[in-house]
């Protein structure tokens, strides 16, 4: 029996691979700095449960029946696995290989891109396909809130079918890794590459699908993007599409729309989630499903977590959690927040000095251009991971630009200023959004918040 070992277990791509894994019969282990730090309890619970060895960052993870230890991009050589896998030549590879060896192993795949949405998207198609008993495989970045009771991190659906769906990540430059049968482009924006850079990836990444595409008509990047065989396009804006859908209406839990004569309900806010919903329906149609049947079955869809996510109510007061952390991503959920009444009181953690340099001028303008006069933009200094990036900038860089535009905005040296900021101010009505990307302790936060309100 294959056993293999993974460093970082409990980043979101890696659990859900080692999960997959897991399922084919392979022996997995894995270790995790976080577990090490007593962090993500949650996920080493459930690594656990189902069968999954979990060790010390130590290089005990290593042993000499392993056949192979799979590493995250950001994983130094330094790191006491990495080491021992060398000194063992045990080979090394990187999570997005083993991604795309998964991924070709099905006739059917789908890889899902774009800069925003594609956690959401990816979710929506594997739940449809998966209600609808084509057994797919689909290996997510998020966790599903339906499939919470599921053995395991909920990041994954496994089937033995010949479906495979997946998101392409494009920060990494690990999208020219796939050769898809459909691949997805929701739209193109700034985030961790230049607007050139982005364009001949996800061109590129639409040339190699074999069978068909899905665009975006809404976005000026995407929209004339067009495949040899098949492109099915998608618009919310009243642009000229294949799906179009129209007389969007928030709803007090979600949103509805019309499609073809015919209105479904999301269990979604925003209008961005109806245009995820048509991404989806797309891709499914690429593989025959009647796109009037998958809009139905999105219907039961409750979406992934940290992605709009109520938390809870105290007192009057929501807090909820969210993954925005690039231009466009912020812009969709505010605007969807916008949508509701009550004072917004978000708190924004950039994550990393390298992104916020590239887009955090952009990011602020997204909250300042859809904030009111008694919303308030609250920032701890930027998230550090470590390393020897150049620390240049501060988050009181971009708490002044909002100040200049005229909004309420404050800056605190730590989370915990931020926290006794909002339990000393928050008040029946407001909504507490937490904002921010690739920390796991942020979703624990809100709870905190949630908890001290009581």
């Amino acid at each position: 029996m294959t056993k293999v070992s993974f460093c970082g277990i409990s980043g979101s791509g890696m659990s859900a691979l080692a999960q997959i894994l897991k399922h084919k019969g392979y022996t997995v282990i894995g270790s995790d700095r976080s577990f090490d730090q007593g962090k993500d309890a949650r996920n080493k619970q459930a690594l656990i449960d189902m069968g999954i060895e979990i060790k010390p960052q130590n290089g005990s993870a290593i042993t000499n029946d392993v056949d192979t230890l799979y590493v995250s991009t950001a994983v130094e050589d330094s790191i006491p696995d990495v080491k021992a896998a060398l000194d063992k030549n045990i080979p090394i590879k990187k999570r997005s290989d083993l991604l795309a060896e998964i991924f070709h192993e099905y006739p059917h795949n789908i890889a899902v891109g774009g800069t925003s949405g594609k956690t959401t998207v990816t979710a929506m198609i594997g739940y449809v396909l998966d209600k609808l008993g084509k057994n797919p495989c689909m290996i997510n970045g998020g966790l599903l809130r339906n499939y919470d009771n599921q053995p395991g991190i909920p990041n994954i659906i496994y089937n033995k079918g010949d479906i495979c769906v997946i998101e392409a990540d494009e920060s990494d430059g690990s999208i020219e890794k796939y050769h898809p049968y459909i691949a997805l482009i929701n739209n193109i924006s700034i985030d961790h590459k230049s607007l050139d850079e982005l364009c001949l990836l996800f061109n590129n990444f639409a040339q190699r699908a074999k069978h068909g595409i899905v665009v975006n008509a809404d976005c000026e990047y995407t929209k004339n993007i067009r495949h040899p065989q098949k492109t099915v396009s998608f618009s919310v804006n009243g642009n000229d599409a294949d799906l179009k859908a129209y007389d969007i209406q928030a709803l007090p839990n979600g949103t509805q729309y019309t499609l073809d004569g015919k209105t479904f309900t999301l269990k979604l806010i925003g209008k961005f989630n109806v245009s995820n919903a048509l991404s989806a329906i797309a891709a499914c149609s690429l593989l025959g499903v009647d796109k009037f049947e998958a809009a139905k079955t999105l219907e039961g869809f409750l979406g992934t977590h940290r992605r709009l996510e109520v938390i809870g109510s105290e007192k009057g007061i929501t807090v909820i959690d969210d993954f925005a952390h690039n231009p466009d991503k912020v812009a969709g959920s505010m605007s969807a927040l916008r949508s509701y009444p009550g004072r917004l009181i978000l708190m924004f953690q950039p994550h990393g000095f390298s992104p916020m340099r590239l887009m955090g001028k952009e990011i602020i303008t997204a909250f300042t251009n859809r904030m009111n006069s008694q919303d308030i933009l609250l920032m701890p200094e930027i998230y550090f991971a470590g390393g020897t990036v150049k620390r240049d900038i501060s988050s009181a860089d971009f708490i002044k630009q909002a100040l200049d535009a005229g909004k309420q905005a404050h800056f605190f040296e730590t989370r915990a200023a931020v926290k006794e900021f909002i339990l000393k101010n928050a008040q029946a009505g407001d909504r507490i959004v937490v904002m921010g990307a690739r920390d796991n302790s942020l979703p624990d936060f809100c709870r905190e918040i949630l908890k001290e309100i009581k």
